[in-house]
């Protein structure tokens, strides 16, 4: 207790000769004793202030006591404290309730309760940080076998990320006007945005009037069977969202999307690469078969080097790395989003992720880390995450194969976490692989009646969505260009399930 005392002394002792800790022990007495005057005060600071942020322990000792005695409904002051404190304790020359009586007596006014809160504070992150910082030193120069330098600097960052969301007292209730002042903004922004839309266009109008955008913070699934052309989905809609993007500089000099975004996409199953050539083949309408063979004319060749000029200016950045963990992916889409901006987040695919956990875990455990870890992540950055998943075999022994919900891979929490689930489904994947054999078979024209009506179709199934209705919106599908697009027959733009 010598810190106590010593801040209560008139006579200061002269300066250590070591460097103390960050804290601000009188900070610390004047809350205290503005509790025990007016319980009140306590309810200035309860939100955000722990036992634990408190230096001296006497009084993390004192703040934990008289917290459960007002939670309790009971008043806090020096009598009703003294009996939950040692009482043989001393503080200087004063015993524990002499101390306590000193507290009261010395209190100024509660008005400041929350400033010496907030002081209080920030000390005791100052004092994490310098913990961590210690770490980092400490485990480096160990070098212990179960830390390589790559997960000590994942497992920084991890504890940094904590620290700066638990390091926020700005939370709490906010009054109804406020809420309803926020709404009203994000409609005026719908407003002046290219199609009224209140969250990112996809690009695809058939699709945003059914979800009237991508909204923030939102984690939205993408399933299908493998064929069924969902990484393509994604990166038309990673592309459109990218080109279409438009800064607006804000008052304090920063920017903002004012149409389309910054685009992160973690591209985990192909190369940076091999999605170029997509994007390009998607864009250009030459193969991507014939790209990669080279067997192109050369005007398709000039229409190649004329694209790759333009998508050098589109804010989309690639992430290639394989099995990259929850934590690795959380890190890099944090550094794109305060280095260059990030709007809208692609994630292919959540089966080739690892979770938090050590490999050889529950499988059905890491993809819950994964789902629930990319949920916060879209809160935490502000933008919608499209996370795309594999879907179980059992589609393939059902006689209808449009997939359910029952049908995400590997663990319900998928469901569970996402906002929006949407599935891709071609009926002319089905149908092409029916095809008789024989061109005199009585079932041909039945078949290629069929395959006519779905040819160069796609179903989004909107299975699951927060905001809006579920339904299905068909889309037209060219499979060379593997390129989404708006049917050109409005009347089949969309329509809904029964």
């Amino acid at each position: 207790m010598n810190d106590a005392a010593r801040k209560l002394s008139p006579v200061q002792p002269a300066e250590p000769l070591y460097r103390e800790a960050p804290n601000n022990i009188e900070a610390e007495q004047a809350l205290l004793g503005a509790i025990l005057v007016n319980n009140d005060a306590f309810y200035r600071v309860s939100d955000f202030l722990k036992p634990e942020h408190l230096y001296e322990p006497l009084h993390r000792k004192i703040f934990e006591v008289a917290s459960e005695i007002i939670r309790m409904g009971k008043t806090a002051n020096p009598v009703t404290i003294k009996t939950f404190l040692p009482a043989d304790q001393k503080v200087g020359d004063l015993t524990v309730a002499q101390y306590l009586a000193r507290l009261a007596s010395e209190a100024v006014t509660i008005i400041n309760a929350e400033d010496y809160g907030r002081a209080i504070y920030d000390l005791a992150l100052r004092r994490s940080l310098i913990q961590i910082g210690e770490d980092v030193v400490n485990i480096a120069y160990d070098a212990p076998l179960d830390m390589p330098p790559q997960a000590q600097i994942e497992d920084t960052e991890r504890r940094l990320f904590a620290l700066a969301e638990n390091g926020r007292y700005d939370g709490g209730f906010q009054s109804f006007s406020d809420a309803v002042a926020q709404a009203v903004d994000m409609a005026g922004a719908a407003f002046e945005r290219d199609g009224n839309l209140s969250g990112v266009s996809t690009g695809i109008q058939s699709l945003d009037a059914k979800m009237g955008g991508l909204q923030r913070s939102d984690l939205i699934v993408l399933a299908g069977r493998p064929g069924m052309g969902k990484t393509s989905l994604a990166t038309n809609i990673a592309w459109n969202i990218a080109a279409a993007y438009e800064p607006e500089v804000l008052p304090d000099g920063s920017f903002k999307a004012k149409n389309g975004g910054v685009v992160g996409f973690y591209s985990l199953e192909m190369s940076a690469e091999q999605l170029a050539t997509r994007i390009m083949s998607e864009q250009t309408e030459v193969s991507s078969s014939k790209i990669r063979r080279g067997d192109i004319t050369e005007h398709e060749f000039e229409k190649l080097v004329g694209f790759s000029q333009t998508m050098q200016k589109v804010p989309l950045f690639i992430d290639q790395t394989g099995g990259i963990s929850i934590a690795q992916l959380s890190a890099r889409a944090r550094r794109l989003k305060r280095q260059r901006g990030l709007d809208f987040l692609v994630v292919d695919y959540i089966q080739l992720m690892t979770g938090a956990g050590k490999a050889g875990e529950n499988r059905v455990q890491e993809i819950t880390q994964i789902t629930t870890g990319l949920k916060s992540l879209g809160k935490e950055l502000n933008v919608p995450i499209v996370a795309l998943s594999q879907l179980s075999r059992q589609v393939e022994s059902r006689e209808d194969k449009r997939p359910q919900l029952s049908d995400l891979r590997e663990s319900g929490s998928i469901e569970q976490d996402a906002d929006v689930v949407l599935f891709v489904f071609r009926e002319e994947y089905y149908v092409k692989n029916m095809e008789p054999r024989d061109l005199a078979d009585p079932k041909y024209p039945e078949w290629e009646a069929h395959m006519d009506k779905v040819k160069g179709t796609a179903d989004v199934i909107i299975a699951k969505q927060r905001h809006g209705p579920t339904g299905t919106v068909k889309l037209a599908f060219q499979s060379e260009f593997t390129r989404f697009a708006d049917l050109a027959e409005p009347s089949f733009i969309q329509y809904e399930e029964p």
